[in-house]
């Protein structure tokens, strides 16, 4: 419908538009990250960012990751997805991400290689997806260290290890025993047979000679 006057015209919506825009939920992009990684210096990391939209994907699906370092400096580039991975060509991560990801499984994760003290502060993962826009950004506050430390999952997996360990040692143990106390009694009771013979050799030759000498007499 159009409303005109002398000075200027326009057109109000449809009433069909305004209904669906009133029914369509608020845009929004949900991000889901670990929050928190720890690594080895020199090795590699995969930061796992997954999302959720309303919105169907498509072509115009970004995903944005960024670094802001430990020394609370400016936030850097670290990797661009749209339609295709879109690696950096200049800066720390040059030649240091790779893509990870499948969008089409609500993947945006991306690989980190050869970490690097430098590396230590927190990455950022932000997806668009118009209409959805807005929403949450995840963050991932990463510590790479020169030697991994122990934590408790760490020390139980050791000492199950350690016991699983310790139990497979016993059984060894219980079986070489019986092994050889079973060659043992084998080798008793071959003597055993052996000496049968002989001592009823010996027997019967000691009858003979007996009676010889009765014989004699």
């Amino acid at each position: 419908m159009y409303i005109s006057s002398p000075n200027y015209s326009f057109s109000l919506p449809h009433p069909l538009v305004i209904f669906s825009t009133a029914l369509w939920p608020a845009a929004a992009v949900e991000i889901h990250t670990s929050r928190g990684e720890e690594a080895l210096n020199g090795t590699n990391i995969r930061l796992k960012c997954t999302f959720s939209t309303f919105s169907p994907i498509g072509p115009q699906l970004t995903v944005t990751w960024n670094f802001r370092p430990e020394d609370k400096g400016s936030d850097e580039s670290v990797f661009f997805y749209q339609g295709q991975p879109y690696p950096l060509l200049t800066g720390r991560f040059k030649d240091r991400v790779t893509w990870d990801g499948n969008i089409h499984k609500n993947d945006a994760s991306i690989v980190i290689w050869n970490l690097k003290p430098t590396d230590n502060g927190t990455f950022t993962c932000q997806v668009k997806n118009p209409p959805d826009v807005s929403g949450t950004i995840g963050e991932i506050r990463l510590s790479v260290v020169q030697s991994v430390r122990f934590s408790e999952i760490h020390y139980l997996a050791v000492a199950i290890g350690s016991a699983c360990a310790l139990m497979i040692i016993l059984v060894i143990v219980v079986v070489l025993c019986r092994y050889y106390r079973r060659k043992r009694q084998e080798k008793s009771t071959e003597m055993v047979e052996t000496e049968l013979p002989e001592k009823e050799k010996l027997k019967s030759t000691e009858e003979m000679a007996a009676v010889s000498l009765e014989a004699k007499d």
